[in-house]
């Protein structure tokens, strides 16, 4: 039944069918001939309490969060401010990407519009200022990733919605890690740049009072992720409500700079409704599916299939590893997620290892995967927003920057406390 249900989700991927359908055709399916009763006929029960939760009311919010922010032109005020605060670095104006790229991963809670809005801003300057066209389009492209890592990430509310697990220590959790592959991003760009000055463009400096200047439109989305992460840590709201009061936040600050709109409001809310279309619809498959799978049996199977092969936990964790890997040059990622938790997760407990800790491990094995041809969606984005050039140039400027997520997941497994230390007062 292993290979049949994996043969079986690769194929129908590879007919390019919708996720959640996928899904469901593999819960259908194993249910046909793998149960010992007909769970097709309690399907109405298990798309209604799987969609029935407070918890979920959370990915609506944080993607109209983003929305209201990317709608308002804070990305572009943010830019200039931190290209003025950055440009002494070898690489100048790349670390500006970077450094955009992270505050907006604490505020929109998704990789690819991460990506899309730092590019929109960022590649018309990579032509104007004469920058090393593949080492800048890499920067946005890796940049983007960290919105699924840096809370509040909607990747890591599924994760915790799948596996019941805490949201607030996952939160926590993909603080620090999402901040030091920041850190890394950066250093990995100014020794390239070191290297090989001609990559980085031409020197640039601003004055203090200059960079001081733009200081005040940095203020509004470390405000508003102080509020949203802090109420969160401290218990005063749930994510569900800190998520709520971000949106009024965001409003707040789009009134303050006069961005506030009938035509505005209306795009924000339209493409909430798609992306949380989208993302119930992959939920309530993945619910499924794992129901499905439980009833017939598939954990225990492939965890007696590993324990056989004598590997102990670090080994079955490196082949874990490995596969999430090699996957993610051929599945988009949340689907990677979703379809991998029902199978990957017991097995990773009944290992010892920590669910909070291996969804932190998870994010970074799948943030590669959005810089990795040929399914690398943030490698599409960023092209998209480029005026000249081939693909290619994207896909060789990530290299250096998926080096960097491989260290860190080598960390994160040497070092699981980079991920739970915070979250020991939870």
């Amino acid at each position: 039944m292993i290979w049949s249900v994996s043969f079986g989700l690769l194929a129908l991927l590879a007919l390019s069918l919708p996720v959640g359908v996928v899904l469901f055709l593999l819960g259908i399916g194993i249910d046909t001939f793998y149960s010992p009763f007909p769970l097709i006929r309690g399907l109405g029960q298990i798309v209604y309490s799987s969609s029935d939760s407070f918890l979920l009311i959370a990915i609506p919010f944080f993607v109209l969060l983003g929305e209201i922010l990317v709608r308002a032109g804070i990305a572009e005020r943010t830019y200039k401010s931190l290209d003025a605060w950055f440009s002494w670095l070898p690489g100048g104006l790349v670390h500006a990407n970077i450094g955009t790229a992270t505050l907006f991963s604490a505020t929109s809670g998704s990789s690819v519009a991460t990506a899309a809005t730092v590019a929109t801003v960022a590649m018309p300057q990579a032509d104007r200022l004469g920058y090393d066209p593949r080492l800048f389009a890499g920067a946005v492209a890796a940049g983007g990733t960290l919105g699924i890592l840096i809370p509040p990430s909607i990747n890591l509310i599924v994760y915790g919605f799948l596996t019941e697990t805490s949201v607030p220590r996952l939160f926590l959790a993909g603080l620090v890690p999402g901040l030091l592959m920041a850190v890394g991003f950066m250093a990995v760009t100014a020794l390239i740049c070191a290297k090989r000055p001609h990559l980085g463009g031409p020197s640039r400096s601003f004055t203090w009072r200059e960079r001081m200047s733009g200081l005040r439109h940095l203020i509004p989305i470390g405000l508003l992720f102080g509020v949203v992460v802090g109420s969160i840590y401290r218990g005063w709201a749930t994510p569900t409500e800190a998520a709520a009061i971000g949106v009024a936040m965001a409003l707040v600050i789009a009134a303050f700079y006069q961005s506030v709109s009938f035509s505005m409001i209306t795009e924000a809310l339209l493409g909430t409704v798609k992306s949380t279309a989208m993302i119930m619809f992959v939920i309530v498959g993945a619910y499924f599916l794992n129901y499905t799978l439980a009833a017939a049996g598939l954990g225990r199977q492939l965890t007696d299939l590993l324990e056989n092969l004598g590997l102990g936990a670090y080994g079955t964790l490196i082949v874990i590893i490995f596969l999430y890997i090699v996957l993610g040059f051929f599945i988009e990622t949340l689907s990677l997620m979703i379809a991998t938790i029902p199978i990957v997760v017991p097995i990773i407990s009944g290992l010892g290892f920590d669910k909070v800790w291996f969804g932190i491990l998870m994010i970074v094995l799948i943030e590669m995967a959005l810089i990795t041809p040929p399914v690398g969606l943030n490698l599409y984005v960023v092209q998209g927003a480029r005026t000249k050039g081939s693909l290619t140039d994207v896909m060789v400027g990530v290299i250096p920057y998926v080096v960097v997520m491989l260290l860190m997941v080598v960390a994160l497994v040497l070092v699981p406390d980079l991920a739970l230390f915070l979250t020991n007062g939870l």
